[in-house]
């Protein structure tokens, strides 16, 4: 486990130079989030997006506010928003928690969910810095009842992260990671067939390519890869009812058992792919899709949405032969590497991408003195119960 301060680095602004222009003045805004479906919002929030020095397609318009609207329908969230002049510069959903995990804990956090699998705001790139340090004296101001700021899903080796260790070390504020994980991450200057070869044993492609070959034996087989939305309606009802046929269908978590996550996943297919965000690649049989992928594109970068297969075909290995013609997404030239969003250890995916991304859970101290302090006994005593491999 991390040490009570996060890695830190003294920081000094840097006067302009002579004869610069003055950066434009920066400005906060904290709105109730319907505010923040205005369209003089949103065109700047997705300009904002594609600026940001890290993609991040769960706080992008398009999949925020569905979510916000499905997932929270009293209207309890926030957005927070850092302006210079016109642009919006930097946004975070905020929510105002009484519990910590399992403990009545009071706190602000970073808003996520399940369906979320990355929290690092939306920042563009240059003013990661001020966001910081603007949110973090916001927080000061606006604490209320609340002991700390928690963060999650945030990138480790990223510049966020980076800059976040640079603002607290310079203002000398109490910070811990308090949760880490790694997970599958693919990223390669290697064409596909290389990597293949170079991630998989031969005993094991030879597996492959015999499952391969007794499932053509049981009709046409065909791999099809959109990045339109023609057809997505149709293709998002598949994938429902393909993913609610399988385990997560038993297990109570397929997002067609709940309204407010078909709604969701619905609204964030249609969103990204108006946006050209949107990947589809569905293995089919007979024309029948027993395996599905749903990718986000936030160049430089790509996000492994949601994947789902056909139970019924389990022996033939329909996932892992979508997720090597899924390696194809090697040759696009604007995108560099792809999160899993799996959980770490997957059994499956962690066998083919070699490459990991670390994440992390981030509590940063607020407030006052004395609110200071209560946050440091906290996180000390949550850092010597991981330790002690104690539950949440």
């Amino acid at each position: 486990m991390a040490s009570m301060a996060l890695p830190a680095l003294a920081f000094a602004p840097r006067a302009p130079a002579p004869g610069a222009s003055a950066a434009p003045a920066l400005s906060i805004r904290v709105l109730d989030w319907p505010c923040c479906g205005a369209p003089s919002i949103v065109s700047r929030w997705d300009i904002l997006a594609r600026r940001a020095a890290e993609p991040n397609p769960f706080l992008e318009s398009w999949y925020l506010l569905p979510a916000l609207r499905a997932l929270d329908p009293d209207e309890t969230l926030r957005i927070f928003l850092l302006e210079a002049d016109d642009e919006i510069v930097g946004l975070m959903p905020l929510a105002e928690e009484k519990r910590y995990y399992r403990r009545p804990i009071p706190h602000l956090a970073g808003w996520t969910h399940p369906n979320a699998f990355l929290g690092t705001p939306l920042i563009a790139e240059g003013h990661e810095q001020a966001f910081w340090r603007e949110l973090l004296a916001w927080a000061d101001r606006n604490a209320g009842n609340a002991l700390f700021l928690h963060l999650s899903e945030l990138v480790l080796d990223g510049p966020v992260f980076k800059a976040l260790t640079r603002v607290i070390g310079g203002e000398k504020r109490l910070g811990a990671i308090v949760h880490r994980e790694e997970r599958a991450l693919l990223r390669s200057a290697e064409t596909p067939e290389t990597f293949f070869a170079a991630s998989l044993s031969g005993k094991k492609r030879k597996e492959l390519r015999r499952q391969f070959n007794r499932l053509a034996e049981q009709g046409a087989v065909a791999f099809e890869r959109r990045h339109d939305d023609e057809g997505l309606a149709e293709w998002t009802d598949a994938f429902l009812d393909l993913e609610a046929a399988g385990w997560k269908g038993k297990a109570g978590s397929a997002l067609a058992l709940a309204e407010g996550t078909t709604g969701l996943f619905r609204s964030a297919l249609a969103g990204a792919a108006a946006q050209g965000r949107l990947e589809r690649l569905t293995l089919t049989l007979d024309g029948q899709p027993i395996a599905m992928l749903a990718t986000f594109l936030c160049a430089p970068g790509a996000f492994s949405f949601k994947t789902a297969f056909d139970e019924r075909y389990a022996r033939f290995s329909p996932g892992v032969l979508l997720q090597c013609e899924n390696l194809m997404i090697l040759d696009r030239a604007d995108i560099a590497w792809t999160d899993s969003c799996a959980a770490a250890d997957h059994p499956m995916i962690d066998h083919i991408w070699r490459e990991r991304r670390t994440v992390a859970r981030v509590s940063l101290a607020i407030g006052g003195a004395l609110r200071r302090r209560a946050f440091g006994l906290i996180a000390r005593a949550e850092l010597r119960r991981k330790r002690k491999g104690a539950p949440k």
